[in-house]
């Protein structure tokens, strides 16, 4: 049979075969495609249109589709979905379209599919520069757990690492040299994308001091020194949020802090610095610059002041 005659639900599984073989796409963002596409196979089925064939959907289908979408899919809660969550279920169906497209299958074209506004700006919480202080500062570093935390810190502001990224590091990878001011690092981040992180001297200084509290064989650079020595001792994430939330209370910041918020903090940093979105976008290894734009905080405020101090001025002034 050919691919164009079979129904639209029964080309999932080949869908989910293309993003992983062909895309590349994350095991991850591969659970969540299927999920968000569940819904829209729900949909077909309540409607009585799960034999539909691909060349058959039309831009009326997806209408009532997002219909559905806004106004009578709800949470758990009871509550609608907001537009930023209904755009998760738009954007996996458009690359469901984009596949058949791949595939020379005759459907609607995905940018046919376009997504409603968010409901507002998302905002990004950051920390100022008084207060990362603060947060370093509360680290007990007369221990070996205390120094470990302070770098961690201190790696997180630097590198503006994701937090799978800082627990995946090994100790093998940071050499450090007397008088060294400066390390540079190659990883793999998310979506298999590799990118080169940069190290600050204080940064440096604390890994060096950490390290050389290390007497052990294990693998990682960061480790826990509460486990069963039998195991892994390897920090994990959780194990990271809950020692920055600790700091944070001692720090008396506020306590929505997250290792994510220390990445928002040096992406921000760089901006208020003059660095341009695109730059900072390498920086962070975002695939796309609309990631970046969340950003837009601090463009839109540096823009403004530039233009009040150099636009507009009389011969008066």
């Amino acid at each position: 049979m050919k691919k164009s005659n079979i129904p639209i639900p029964k080309h999932i599984n080949d869908f989910l075969d293309w993003i992983d073989v062909e895309k590349g796409l994350s095991t991850k963002t591969q659970e969540n495609y299927k999920r968000f596409l569940d819904r829209f196979l729900f949909w077909l089925k309540r409607t009585n249109l799960d034999g539909l064939l691909p060349h058959q959907l039309t831009p009326e289908h997806i209408w009532d589709y997002r219909v559905f979408l806004s106004r009578q899919f709800t949470t758990r809660k009871g509550d609608s979905l907001k537009k930023s969550t209904q755009n998760y279920y738009l954007i996996a169906l458009r690359a469901f379209l984009g596949y058949f497209i791949a595939k020379d299958i005759v459907s609607i074209p995905p940018d046919k599919i376009a997504l409603p506004r968010p409901d507002k700006e998302k905002s990004v919480r950051f920390l100022t520069l008084e207060q990362l202080n603060k947060l370093f500062s509360a680290p007990d570093t007369s221990n070996p757990a205390g120094l470990r935390d302070r770098a961690i810190l201190e790696t997180f502001f630097s590198t503006g690492m994701r937090i799978s990224e800082l627990t995946s590091l090994n100790k093998e990878q940071i050499k450090i040299k007397p008088g060294m001011t400066d390390l540079e690092l190659g990883i793999v981040g998310k979506g298999g994308r590799a990118r080169t992180v940069y190290f600050s001297k204080s940064a440096i200084d604390w890994l060096d001091k950490y390290l050389q509290t290390r007497r052990d064989n294990e693998k990682a650079l960061f480790i826990n020194y509460s486990g069963p020595k039998s195991a892994s001792r390897r920090l994990t994430p959780r194990a990271i949020e809950k020692t920055i939330k600790k700091y944070t209370i001692i720090a008396g910041l506020p306590i929505t802090t997250t290792p994510h918020v220390l990445r928002h903090s040096f992406a921000t940093d760089l901006l208020e610095q003059g660095v341009d979105l695109r730059t900072v976008q390498e920086f962070l290894g975002h695939k796309n610059i609309l990631a970046t734009q969340i950003y837009t905080h601090v463009t839109n405020k540096r823009l403004r002041d530039i233009h009040k101090k150099f636009h507009g001025k009389t011969s008066s002034d």
